[in-house]
């Protein structure tokens, strides 16, 4: 490779930049702040019933259930359609460990497949093949933003009569045939982590559901088994948004789709100026989707050797993930259960580049010059 120029002079390129986030938003977050420790609405409160509203309203459900954080979701919405010690649930091998041990602890057994080798997704031909007498649900995650192929996983569901549970952890408001991922199944789990595309100041999650009874079963299993205080018809846990964080996803709420498209747009910029550097390989987007670029993930060859010299140059990646599931000792006891031969390939190539509305495109000529000069 001929590198035509040298970097500009060392940038400092944080992986996440949540503080410029907060700069731009200020005032709105501080007031909305103010306003929940003014009337004193810790937990539950107005704010957190105009989260679950509006949420719910732009996604075009009937419900959102406000839940403490994205594991918790999992689990709740699992354990109240009745899965449990004696079924199976079939989830993606490469996903952070939330997706697969929210199914251990509803006494399920987790089953792992493999992925498509360009989106990163779970394959509806591996699920396929993982379908036994045993299997109750499956739980595809909308990988890195990506949407996996949700139409076919769905019909793949209803052939077999199993539960479809989206996690949408980094997924929002992504897309495939216009119609947004988390609204295909029973049910879809959201997660409000700070660093997701939309973000809390602390944990967060949520379940959107069209199915009222449903509805009811989750919001009384998170609230210790009653929809009425005191009157606890069954034993749940606590798992409850906190008024302070539903304050703050309510100031967000008003600009997640333009930062989403700025999202876009930054990809967009990096696909262009890392083009024609043979040593990686650039995430691709199918056409019937809309990614929303939660991570900007590429395949590189010497990869460990690129994230040090970036590091240098003052940049800040990340792995998403180090280990596939499948290969973490806390599932040791699977590993006669199957390959993975797609998603264990891509163990020592995948690396995150920062991506996030706030990156300058001086920012992404910077890491790309970087890496055209590692590579030449």
């Amino acid at each position: 490779m001929i590198l035509t120029q040298k970097p500009a002079k060392k940038m400092q390129v944080p992986f996440v930049d949540l503080k410029t986030q907060y700069q731009h938003i200020k005032p709105e977050i501080d007031n909305a702040i103010a306003g929940v420790i003014e009337e004193s609405a810790f937990i539950g409160g107005d704010a957190v019933k105009e989260f679950e509203t509006s949420f719910a309203q732009m996604y075009g459900v009937k419900h959102c259930i406000s839940v403490a954080n994205g594991t918790d979701a999992i689990y709740i919405t699992l354990k109240m359609l009745g899965i449990g010690e004696g079924d199976e649930v079939i989830t993606v091998a490469n996903s952070w460990i939330s997706s697969s041990e929210a199914i251990t602890q509803t006494g399920a057994k987790v089953v792992f497949a493999d992925i498509e080798p360009n989106s990163y997704t779970i394959s509806p031909a591996a699920i396929v093949q993982k379908i036994t007498s045993k299997t109750k649900a499956v739980l595809p995650v909308h990988l890195f933003g990506h949407p996996a192929r949700i139409t076919e996983i769905k019909q793949i569901c209803q052939e077999n009569q199993l539960f479809l549970v989206e996690d949408c952890a980094q997924s929002h408001f992504s897309e495939e045939n216009t119609q947004l991922v988390g609204t295909f199944g029973e049910a879809s789990t959201f997660s409000f982590y700070p660093g997701k595309n939309l973000g809390a100041y602390g944990d967060a999650g949520g379940i959107l559901t069209n199915d009222t009874e449903l509805a009811n079963k989750f919001r009384m299993y998170a609230n210790h088994g009653a929809l009425i205080k005191h009157a606890h018809n069954i034993e749940g846990i606590n798992s409850r948004l906190d008024g302070i964080q539903a304050a703050i996803l309510n100031v967000k709420l008003n600009y997640i789709l333009g930062w989403t498209e700025k999202r876009r747009t930054r990809a967009l910029l990096y696909n262009e100026m890392l083009q024609g550097i043979e040593e990686i390989i650039l995430p691709t987007e199918r056409s019937n989707t809309k990614h929303s670029y939660h991570l900007f993930v590429i395949r590189a060859t010497r990869r460990d050797e690129l994230k040090t010299f970036l590091q240098e140059k003052g940049i800040q990646t990340a792995i998403h993930y180090p280990k596939i599931l499948p290969n973490l000792s806390a599932y040791k006891y699977l590993q006669n259960a199957g390959t993975y031969p797609v998603a264990n390939s891509y163990e020592s190539q995948i690396l995150s580049l920062p991506i996030y509305p706030e990156l300058e495109k001086s920012q992404i000529q910077y890491i790309a010059e970087c890496i055209k000069l590692f590579y030449a």
